[in-house]
């Protein structure tokens, strides 16, 4: 029996490793061989490809592939017609948006975009940069840069359009941001006739799902632990959650067991209290996904 596939493309490059981390935790383990752009996966119900994230959307757009992670600023700056399926909040490093900015030498005499009037531009985002330009009647010589962007300014160019995430690379360089030409988040795409194919769809609508449950949980944690029946409404008062947490009788009329989520960066300050109202037998245990 032949079982249908989803062509599926995961970015090459910086968001490789974060983007097969996501898949893990949302229950897909995908296998990378240094010598092939054919990963696998254990789930037979994919056809797994890398792709640089640049091409991503022209792939998807022209039906090579059903569906692929990106940047929503490639498919911007490809101008693709595609389906945006989820906007996913993770990035190479962290889960935060990246940003496209104007940077220029710290000691340039640029302190503005309408400094950048005749200037000399490079970047690797033409098309997005031209458009921004063209909006602000800014008309500045930009050229392609087919890489170390970072290292043109100031000889060979008066600026650059670079992607930051914490800009620690940018001040490693000695670089000052100007202004920022576009936010960006990771886009999951899909084309319009795989969309329309039932199967296909709910099969990139169960992925979308899984990641997106992935990157919440990336943030936040589980909590376990026992209060005594007189020790429960201190303790709710204390206790943030997702929702409402979950409370269980224990046998005898011993008390309750309580069970919520949190994120993780609150628990540190939470736990002691717990404690200190009566909570015992405290779990804090990591999430794959939470499907909200």
């Amino acid at each position: 029996m032949n079982t249908r596939k989803l062509r599926f493309g995961i970015p090459k490059g910086s968001l490789q490793e974060a983007t097969i981390g996501m898949m893990k935790n949302a229950g897909y383990r995908v296998y990378v061989s240094s010598r092939s752009y054919y990963p696998t996966v254990d789930d037979e119900e994919l056809l797994v490809r890398l792709i640089r994230p640049q091409d991503m959307s022209r792939y998807v757009e022209k039906e090579i592939v059903d569906a692929g992670l990106t940047g929503q600023d490639w498919v911007e700056e490809a101008g693709s017609d595609v389906r945006c399926v989820e906007k996913l909040l993770y990035a190479k490093q962290k889960l935060t948006k990246v940003r496209w900015v104007f940077a220029v030498p710290e000691n340039s005499s640029i302190k503005s975009v309408e400094d950048l009037q005749g200037k000399r531009i490079a970047t690797e985002l033409v098309n997005v940069t031209k458009k921004y330009l063209e909006e602000r009647n800014i008309h500045a010589e930009i050229e392609f840069s087919h890489g170390a962007t970072e290292a043109k300014a100031p000889d060979l160019v008066d600026a650059i359009v670079e992607l930051t995430e914490t800009g620690s690379s940018l001040r490693a360089n000695n670089l000052r941001i100007v202004d920022t030409v576009i936010e960006s988040t990771t886009a999951f795409i899909a084309n319009h006739k795989s969309w329309e194919d039932p199967w296909k769809r709910q099969k990139i609508e169960n992925l979308a799902m899984l990641f997106e449950g992935a990157i919440i949980a990336r943030e936040k944690v589980g909590l376990k632990m026992n209060i005594s029946n007189e020790g429960l409404d201190a303790l709710l008062k204390k206790l943030p959650a997702l929702r409402k947490p979950t409370i269980s009788p224990l046998s005898e009329s011993a008390g309750y067991a309580i069970e919520t989520i949190l994120d993780e960066s609150v628990v540190r300050n939470i736990i002691p209290e717990l404690k200190r109202v009566g909570a015992e037998g405290i779990i804090e245990y990591p999430l794959n996904k939470v499907v909200i």
